[in-house]
């Protein structure tokens, strides 16, 4: 046994900030816990070796202040790795796990030296509790590298003129297909930044890119073993970028590599938000692997019930976050506010956001602590920060999330847009979705852009899915299909999976169309899944989390094999970019503004007011005079036509703005609609189809 030299190091007198600071004179370390009664500090010359090169003792009556442990070690320097061990009580009703032998990384380490490539596993023994030793997670001790922010600007996009792109790093790059050097990493995605400027994104939303572990499952001995985890909901390291989605991640070049690509990508005008899980951990339940917080204070940083012994379990992942607990309300702040302040991201997603409103005992708060400081916090405040407003247990807040300041991902968008293209919605569902869902929005302090509307995310079909499966196909994950969600609002057109029968394929690209038309034009934040304007697919699996392979790689052939759906795409946003009528920020809409108009018009194709319950088309006819709708500028006018019906649809246009024809701007028809009038007041589309019409300046 290392003979231990924690008596001969001096104490700081200030033990702040947390994690490890390189100083003047060596390395100053600090770590929070409440509940140990013994802590050691181990340090490594290389991220490999299995013992340490020194290993300290932190001595309570010299290196504790309050919970707060916290020691400086003269011979530490920059580019050493480093661990802690832990001991003091175990079990009973507070359900401490504190464990001497297990090795424990530091929550505030800014950077991780674990696997050196993607998927290594060797050594692994599944069912091992305790695992220490060249595979297990090391601290990189690192200092301010002085990098170069020039050309750096600070975007702050507005909502209302955002477009939002959904991406998995390695996903978006890792397929041949992608012809980047460097596939599955920051660097490929700075390869494209010219394809996401061509296509119009505003702001690029990573899933997660904090430190986690794709290898999670090797500790199963089933037939999952080898399957990796592609998406990161299982985070080991809050402040670490993934040492994996860098070429070099040895000394901490991850962290020069993440910068890197944000520096790129607000270059090219493109802002990067994060999707972060701060609703539970990598850790999995009491009988998983010990990575951090369980063995440095398990009762400080999870909802534990039975006395104990087992986690509240609301994120359906093992174990739930104590986030509304102050000392974890302080990691949660400090992390966000690193990731701004020394990462300079734009904004956040939190996953399982709901969690985040539940107190100590696990029931929903009027006025959760934590969401309301990350929403007032200076250094946050321009910064986009999103939930998913649910969680795993059964609360679902969309319309309730108890903030002003968040947006929402709008469940109620996503379902109830997949429902009206299959034939179930009815007409009134998709104008107020159309509205920016004022059913839920439209109260005091709350705007349209309180709504970012999808179709679809990460989570469940891809677009091209979508209308090609009516049910799963998840046998890949090796769960017996048993996994994702069953209520899809799919419907595969006429034959389940892959066809060569042109009635169908003809039939689904028009149902994509429709429902991306449908996403850009209505009121609220569109946002829109990597790969879907051109086609992707994930073989009819809708819970890819594991498939770190074809299934969820985004194959770039497919944007050659459909390329008339990825210009329909990229024109249709454009066409969102140009047009502020689009981006209303409130809901006068529904109201009388002005000089007494309406801002928005509905008709059905008679003209007249339209059947709201089993009508077969639908248009509106929206005002884009700057007094319809408080802009700083006039835009067009704009009638747009929804048709579900089989049949054509002739649709009597009303008069237009000074008497002007009305134009075409967009259509998800193969050929354009035909004016039957010579004065343009008649126009005959076809059915399954969205057509807008601008006036003639």
């Amino acid at each position: 046994m290392m003979k231990t030299k924690g008596h001969l190091i001096p104490s700081v007198p200030v033990p702040v900030p947390y994690g490890a600071h390189v100083v003047d004179q060596g390395v100053h370390f600090s770590i929070l816990s409440r509940h140990a009664t013994r802590v050691w500090l181990l340090l490594f010359d290389h991220a490999d070796d299995d013992r340490p090169v020194e290993e300290h003792e932190l001595l309570p009556e010299r290196n504790r202040l309050g919970d707060l442990w916290h020691l400086h070690v003269p011979t530490a320097r920059e580019g050493q790795y480093y661990v802690y061990r832990m001991d003091g009580p175990k079990g009973g009703p507070e359900g401490h796990a504190f464990d001497p032998r297990q090795w424990l990384l530091d929550p505030y380490a800014l950077a991780v030296a674990g696997q050196k490539t993607w998927g290594a596993h060797e050594g692994v023994t599944p069912g091992r509790q305790v695992l220490n030793g060249r595979l297990f997670p090391k601290g990189i001790i690192l200092k301010e590298d002085g990098f170069d922010w020039s050309g750096d600007r600070t975007l702050r996009v507005p909502l209302n003129e955002s477009i939002i792109y959904e991406v998995n790093v390695r996903g978006y790059t890792a397929h041949p297909s992608a012809g980047s050097p460097y596939p599955g990493t920051y660097r490929a995605l700075i390869d494209k930044i010219p394809y996401l400027q061509e296509l119009g994104i505003t702001t690029i939303e990573l899933l997660p890119t904090q430190e986690f572990n794709e290898m999670e499952l090797l500790w199963e001995n089933g037939p999952r073993r080898d399957l990796r985890n592609m998406w990161g909901y299982t985070t080991q390291a809050f402040f670490a970028p993934n040492g994996r989605y860098a070429s070099a991640n040895r000394h901490g070049e991850q962290v020069r590599e993440f910068k890197e690509m944000v520096l790129a990508m607000h270059r090219a005008g493109i802002e990067v938000i994060l999707d972060v899980a701060f609703n539970h951990t990598g850790e999995g339940g009491m009988d998983a692997q010990t990575y951090s917080f369980r063995g440095i204070d398990n009762a400080l940083y999870y909802m534990l019930e039975e006395g104990g012994q087992s986690y509240k379990n609301y994120s359906g992942c093992g174990n739930t976050v104590n986030g509304n607990h102050p000392v974890v309300r302080d990691f949660i702040l400090h992390c966000l506010r690193y990731w701004v302040l020394h990462m300079r991201v734009d904004g956040f997603r939190f996953d399982l956001a709901t969690i985040l409103a539940r107190g100590r005992d696990g029931n929903l708060l009027a006025n959760p602590p934590v969401i309301e400081q990350i929403a007032e916090d200076p250094l946050l405040r321009g910064v986009k920060i999103i939930a998913e407003a649910w969680d795993a247990a059964g609360a679902y807040q969309v319309g309730s999330f108890p903030s002003d300041r968040w947006s929402e991902w709008n469940g109620f968008f996503r379902d109830e847009v997949r429902d009206f293209w299959r034939g179930g919605s009815n007409w009134s569902t998709l104008a107020t979705r159309l509205c920016g869902s004022p059913d839920l929005y439209d109260r005091p302090g709350q705007t349209a852009h309180k709504s970012v509307n999808y179709i679809t995310s990460h989570d469940g079909f891809t677009l091209a899915d979508l209308v090609s499966y009516s049910h799963k196909h998840n046998q890949a994950n090796n769960e017996d299909n048993r996994d994702g969600d069953n209520h899809n609002r799919s419907d595969n057109c006429g034959h389940e999976g892959p066809t060569d029968n042109p009635a169908i394929r003809a039939r689904r690209l028009r149902r994509q169309k429709n429902m991306l038309a449908t996403l850009f034009l209505a009121q609220g934040v569109p946002m829109l899944l990597g790969g879907d304007e051109f086609g992707r697919t994930q073989q009819g699996n809708n819970n890819a989390y594991c498939q770190d392979n074809e299934i969820s790689w985004v194959d770039w052939n497919l944007l050659r094999d459909h390329r008339q759906l990825h210009d329909f795409t990229r024109r249709l946003i454009a066409f969102r970019r140009n047009h502020p009528v689009l981006w209303r920020a409130n809901f006068d809409h529904y109201r009388v503004v002005g000089e007494g108009l309406l801002a928005i018009h509905w008709y059905g194709p008679d003209g007249q007011l339209p059947n709201w319950e089993s009508g077969e088309a639908l248009a509106c006819r929206v005002d884009g005079r700057r007094d319809s709708f408080g802009g700083d500028y006039d835009d067009d006018d704009l009638f747009i036509i929804f048709s579900r019906s089989e049949k054509p649809q002739t649709f009597h246009l009303p008069p237009n703005r000074d008497g002007r024809p009305w134009l075409l701007a967009i259509s998800t028809q193969d050929q354009p609609p035909l004016f039957k009038r010579e004065d343009r007041s008649i126009l005959q589309v076809e059915g399954q189809s969205v057509t807008v019409l601008t006036h003639a300046r």
